[in-house]
This record gives structure tokens, C-alpha cells and sequence, in this order.
């Protein structure tokens, strides 16, 4: 008898559908074994899925009948099936072909998951996109593992269904036992979780300049790197930057939560991400894993924290090829992965947040410690870092320590709450001033036959950007994230035109075109 199982693959953040088809034929032999064939490209972990199901459904209370040779095609049959999420539709189809499960009820369901020796149903990554692709085609419900049911149960006008045990799964088609759906109010919960940041900029005494360049940051949405000794307060700062972004839209949220799916960072009570992702990798971090890819897709740090920030600390301390595989996808903001096995295009839409020491030992230019380092060391330390890349980043500012006595005399600083109220006044107004434009939603996305139309600074404000791009020698980009930066100070002003004081604090954020730091 032939049975076919509903399933589905996961490539990149797209699921695609995958038909399980189970035939079995008697085997005549008195002494033959049952004798199971998998095709359609099964890697090794799909392989031994066998030995997993027979376990699992003698553990369930299921004995299939002796001596029976199974083919099981997964179709189609010219794409890879790799991992364990076929363990649970295989067991189905081995049932469902022998009759001890309706094959016609199987037949409108989407199953997924893996299984334990004993029967448990273990959870997978992806559940969101496979719920998403199970609605489009139209199938009655989706059951997965329960510790996948929550993000997958986002989806609407799909039935989906959680289960601890493969028991339960057969209880079910065999009308035994009732699951019943996972209904999550998906706006409800969202608006829900959008809680208060856990950092907050009051809690930051002094370095006004550098508050006020990370509030010109995210207004723009602009890229920004911070150059300073050692606890001076660079990471402090860079984690109480998503504290002043504007609140995630629904849309963002379950683009968001569909990239943590894949990559499987979601918890079991996870339903929707509501707050913007803090990306913070080590140095030692691979370019694979920063980039995302390797044998099978998997998001890489610059994915996981899209529609957030990435924030890498001890910038120089990198490795150069990690650096400059960031080039491409601060521009494009989308990374594609080409392996000889796939091909995908992951979002990675974030704020990069950059720190490094202003010297290898961290002291040059500082009131108190005294630079060990010679000029050639230091010019060295800074040339790890790429021009190109260097050039990306709009905004670059030093950060100077706060002596003990002004900590001490310092007020409180000013709550985020505040600060983001003036981010999303800023980015309202870009919203406005380019929606007549797909995929441009704040200045630093700027193309440049825009610029001259909307950052195009007055006379004096020219005037200065000339002499700075002849006194620094800035590149034509630079001279672009000039603009850009100086648009977004003119929004934060509520200033249609682009004046000359807007371009003289755009130019002043680029501290590493100068000479030395400090100036």
C-alpha cells in the first residue's frame, strides 16, 4: 500500500514543501527481515532516522508487521533532505502504509519533528517558516513538537498543533485523542512583550557628546564606531543603544522572529521577538559564523541581529577577513551565501557599533595613563582596520574618560524614554519625506541621486564641506556619510534645509579622518 506524508525543508529562511511516500510489499521469505530503502538524496542523519522510528513506535506501542520491504522516496528528489525533522511524518507513513493509520486524514496535515527513543518529539528549527509555507498551501493544520508550537502558532488561518509524544500523534489520526490548536494572539502578544529596555541611558553620568552622537545614530540610522581606553564606558553605552531605537513594527518583529527560528535561538515560550536584537560576537569569532552559511544555511551574527545592532567590541582585534566580509552587507544590508549545495539571501538590515583602544596598549591621548606605544605602532594598530571599511561607518567619535569627581557630582542622565522620543519624531519625518521610495526608511539608506535632493546643505554649509574634504582628504563616500549624518542632525532640529552648523557636527563625527585623536 502506498501512504504520503506532508512535510517540509528548510533553505535559508524559505521552507519548501517535501513528500514523504512510504510503499510496502510482503516479502515472501519465512525467514526474511523487513527491509526498509530510502531515496531522494537522505544525508546520514535521515538515514539513521530508521533505526530512531522503529524505537520510537515500539516504545508508542506499535509493532509494524514482519518481513515487509518499504520504499520511502522523499520527493522531490533532486534537492538534499538533511536533518532529524523527518522522524515523526516517517513514523506516520511507515503506519499509514500498512493501515493502522487513515492515510486520507494524514494526507491534509503538515508533520515535523524528531524522535527520541522513547517516543518524545523533540524540537526543530524553522518551525515559523514551515508554518508560513504550510498556510499557503492551503493544508488543514501543522503539528509539530510543543516546544515549537508558540513561534509557530504566530501564523494565522492555520491550525497548529503541539505534541510531547509520538502516542499522542497517533492518537490523533486514529481519532483516539483530540490535540487541540495552539492559538496565539500574535498582536496582542507583541504589543505585550514591547517592554522596557533593560539599559538605560540615565544611568550614564557625563559623556554628553557621545550620548548625543548615539541619539544622531539612531535617528539616521547610522553606523557608528567608538574610539577609547579601556573602561571609559564604550560597551556601556553601545548596550543601551536599542533602548532608543523606535519600537519594532510587526512586520520587523516577525521577520526578526523567523531568522532566530532558523538559527534555533527561540525558546519554548517564545512567540514573537518584540524587542530589537543586541548582537555583541567575540573577536575570535570565525567568518562563517559572523557571516552565516557552512554546511547547511545557517544565519550568521550579522542576520541574528537584523532590524538591531551589532555591536563588535576590540574592533582591530578581528581577523581581516571577517572585517572585510562586513563591506557588501553594510551596503546592501542582505548577505547571499552561495555553497555548492545552496544558495540564500538572508536580511541583515542592522546598526553596526564599533569600539576600539585608540592604541595597542589603550592610553594614547589619555589625561591620566601614560602611551607606551610608539607613532609607527599606533598607525599600525589603526591600519588593521580598512579604509572602505572605515568609510561605512558614518559616525566616529572619542571617548574620554569621566574623572571620579565629576561621576561623583554628575546628575543622573537623561532617560532613554526621553531620548527616544526624539529618535522617533526624527525618523517620522524620513519616513514621510521618503515613502514614495521601496526599501528607504531612514537617511543612512540614502542612494546618492537622493542626497541631492534632500541633503543638499546651504552655502555656508557647503563652504565648510569643502574645506573638510580638502583638509582631511576625505573619500567621495565619506563625503556622502557626511550628508546623510548632517540630514538626520537637521531632522533632530526640525530643520527642512541643511545648515552650516548641522554640517560642522557631521564633519566633526569624523574623528578617524583626522590626523591624530584628541583634536
Amino acid at each position: 500500500m502506498l501512504s504520503k506524508v506532508n512535510t517540509s525543508a528548510v533553505n535559508g529562511l524559505s521552507a519548501m514543501p517535501v513528500f514523504l511516500e512510504v510503499n510496502c510489499q510482503q516479502l515472501h521469505a519465512q525467514d526474511a527481515t523487513s527491509l526498509y530503502f530510502m531515496v531522494g538524496l537522505p544525508d546520514n542523519a535521515v538515514r539513521e532516522s530508521k533505526l530512531r522510528v522503529e524505537n520510537a513506535l515500539l516504545s508508542s506501542g506499535v509493532k509494524l508487521p514482519d518481513r515487509m520491504k518499504f520504499t520511502i522516496n522523499f520527493a522531490p528528489a533532486d534537492v538534499r533532505k538533511e536533518g532529524s525533522g523527518y522522524d515523526l511524518p516517517l513514523a506516520l507513513g511507515l503506519m499509514a502504509s500498512v493501515g493502522q493509520v487513515p492515510a486520507e486524514k494524514l494526507s491534509r496535515y503538515v508533520l515535523v519533528g524528531e524522535l527520541g527513543l522513547d517516543g518524545s518529539i523533540r524540537p526543530i528549527k524553522g518551525a515559523l517558516s514551515i508554518a508560513i509555507k504550510a498556510r499557503e498551501q492551503q493544508y488543514e493544520g501543522l503539528i509539530v513538537p510543543r516546544d515549537n508550537v508558540r513561534e509557530a502558532a504566530v501564523v494565522n488561518k492555520l491550525k497548529v498543533y503541539g505534541a510531547d509524544h509520538l502516542q499522542q500523534v497517533i492518537d490523533f489520526f486514529k481519532g483516539e485523542d483530540s490535540l487541540q490548536p495552539t492559538l496565539v494572539n500574535t498582536r496582542e502578544e507583541f504589543y505585550a512583550a514591547q517592554s522596557q529596555f533593560p539599559f538605560d541611558f540615565a544611568d550614564v553620568k557625563g559623556q554628553q557628546s557621545v550620548k548625543r552622537a548615539f541619539e544622531v545614530a539612531a535617528a539616521g540610522g547610522h553606523n557608528i564606531m567608538l574610539i577609547g581606553a579601556p573602561g571609559c564606558g564604550k560597551s556601556m553605552m553601545a548596550k543601551r543603544l536599542p533602548g532608543i531605537l523606535p519600537r519594532l513594527t510587526l512586520t520587523e518583529s516577525l521577520e526578526t522572529t523567523q531568522i532566530h527560528s532558523v538559527a534555533g535561538k527561540l525558546g519554548a515560550e517564545t512567540s514573537l521577538v518584540a524587542q530589537r536584537p543586541f548582537r555583541s560576537p567575540h573577536h575570535t569569532i570565525s567568518d562563517v559564523a559572523l557571516i552565516g552559511g557552512g554546511t547547511s544555511c545557517k544565519p550568521g551574527e550579522i542576520s541574528l541581529a537584523h532590524n538591531g545592532v551589532l555591536f563588535l567590541d576590540e574592533l582591530p582585534e578581528f581577523s581581516r577577513t571577517a572585517l572585510e566580509t562586513l563591506r557588501q552587507p553594510l551596503e546592501d544590508r542582505e548577505i547571499t551565501i552561495s555553497r555548492s549545495k545552496y544558495t540564500a539571501t538572508l536580511p541583515c538590515s542592522f546598526m553596526l557599533v564599533a569600539s576600539m583602544n585608540p592604541c595597542p596598549c589603550g592610553y594614547y591621548n589619555h589625561p591620566t595613563h601614560e602611551c607606551k606605544c610608539s607613532p609607527a605602532q599606533i598607525l599600525k594598530y589603526k591600519n588593521r582596520i580598512s579604509g572602505p571599511l572605515l568609510d561605512r561607518i558614518d559616525i566616529q567619535v572619542e571617548v574620554t574618560p569621566v574623572s571620579v569627581a565629576d561621576l561623583a557630582q554628575a546628575p543622573a542622565g537623561e532617560p532613554s524614554s526621553v531620548i527616544r522620543e526624539r529618535v522617533v519624531a526624527a525618523r517620522q519625518r524620513q519616513t514621510e519625506r521618503y515613502s514614495a521610495f521601496r526599501g528607504i526608511h531612514c537617511n543612512a539608506q540614502m542612494t546618492r541621486a537622493m542626497l541631492e535632493t534632500y541633503a543638499r546643505p546651504d552655502a555656508d554649509g557647503a563652504a565648510v564641506l569643502e574645506r573638510a574634504m580638502h583638509r582631511l582628504d576625505l573619500s567621495a563616500r565619506a563625503y556622502d556619510r557626511i550628508l546623510k549624518v548632517a540630514r538626520t542632525i537637521a531632522d533632530l532640529d526640525a530643520s527642512e534645509a541643511v545648515l552650516e552648523r548641522h554640517i560642522k557636527e557631521a564633519v566633526n563625527y569624523r574623528n578617524l579622518d583626522r590626523g591624530s585623536w584628541g583634536e
